[in-house]
């Protein structure tokens, strides 16, 4: 008597315990990545990103990011970022996870860039889900597509589409402002990355050259690129002029890169760039402009067009 009361008792939380855990499996996200389908249930809570373009998504989609690598050439996240992650802590560099650093985090999701490899790739799932991007690079829409990946993985696939909606509106007005300023025959232009030991020639195909591009700019990498590469091998000075275009999108990763840049102005190889004649320089930071990726990304790339072209002299 008393044990089927108890029962009767018991029915009802069964039951809404059974639709509950009906919500959370109708709730489940399958998405396929580079090492297969991978199965993540409802909106990740504790997001740990291994790769820029990962954390630049968690955080403009409002997700809660709780652990990234560095931005090469730094000891942090990027400086365009910073702001968003916070007190964010560090799990790695981006050729090198710190494993225990991850586990500390307690992630329920990590986001992974493509060139992780399976050994890695296992070792983490032990930890929690891995998306591992399976978006080939240096396509103009390799950002985008990347993006929807990992937002789906988050669970917040809508919230990326209206995001990815409004760039491309933001795309449009930057167009608009480019061809008003510029004449369709000075807008070549060419995107290096200044180091210590050189410049480098980036691909025309690299993800800022792409936005660019969309904008009305014709990037060039002068052959000084391998297929597949994303930059030249470093330039000497005596070979600066292949890198000659009307505009010079001029990027350093750090402090180390500023100094070499400073010095090289001082060369006469420098000063004789018709782009540096012409004052058609523009110098931006090589942590958004040569190693970032991502919606945050792409807004802060396209305000830095805005800003350069709005400042020129008619």
């Amino acid at each position: 008597m008393h044990t089927h009361g108890l029962l009767k008792c018991l029915r009802p939380a069964a039951l809404i315990l059974t639709l509950i855990c009906g919500a959370a499996l109708a709730e489940e996200t399958v998405v396929d990545s580079a090492f297969g389908e991978v199965s993540v249930s409802g909106q990740a809570e504790r997001v740990v990103t291994l790769y820029e373009a990962a954390l630049d998504t968690a955080l403009a989609v409002g997700a809660n990011a709780v652990g990234a690598v560095i931005t090469r050439g730094g000891t942090d996240v990027a400086d365009y970022i910073k702001s968003r992650a916070g007190d964010i802590a560090i799990v790695g560099t981006p050729r090198e996870t710190n494993i225990e650093a991850v586990i500390a985090a307690q992630p329920d999701l990590i986001l992974a860039p493509a060139y992780t490899n399976e050994q890695q790739y296992q070792l983490l799932s032990k930890i929690a889900p891995v998306v591992v991007s399976n978006v080939p690079p240096f396509q103009p829409d390799s950002w985008e597509r990347e993006t929807r990946l990992y937002a789906r993985a988050m669970g917040r696939g809508e919230a990326v589409e209206a995001l990815i909606a409004q760039i491309g509106e933001r795309i449009a007005e930057v167009k608009a402002l480019v061809e008003a300023r510029i004449p369709e025959a000075q807008r070549d232009a060419i995107l290096i990355r200044w180091m210590p030991q050189g410049p480098l020639v980036m691909t025309k195909d690299v993800f800022s050259a792409t936005l660019l591009r969309a904008v009305g700019f014709n990037m060039h990498d002068n052959g000084l690129v391998k297929e597949g590469r994303p930059h030249s091998e470093p330039l000497s000075l005596e070979n600066l002029s292949g890198m000659d275009e009307n505009w010079i999108i001029l990027a350093t990763l750090n402090r180390d890169g500023e100094e070499a840049l400073a010095a090289a102005r001082r060369s006469p190889a420098f000063s004789r760039l018709d782009a540096v004649a012409n004052d058609r320089v523009i110098s931006v930071s090589g942590q958004l402009w040569t190693s970032a990726s991502g919606p945050l990304a792409t807004l802060a790339i396209l305000d830095d067009i805005e800003a350069a072209v709005t400042a020129i002299q008619p």
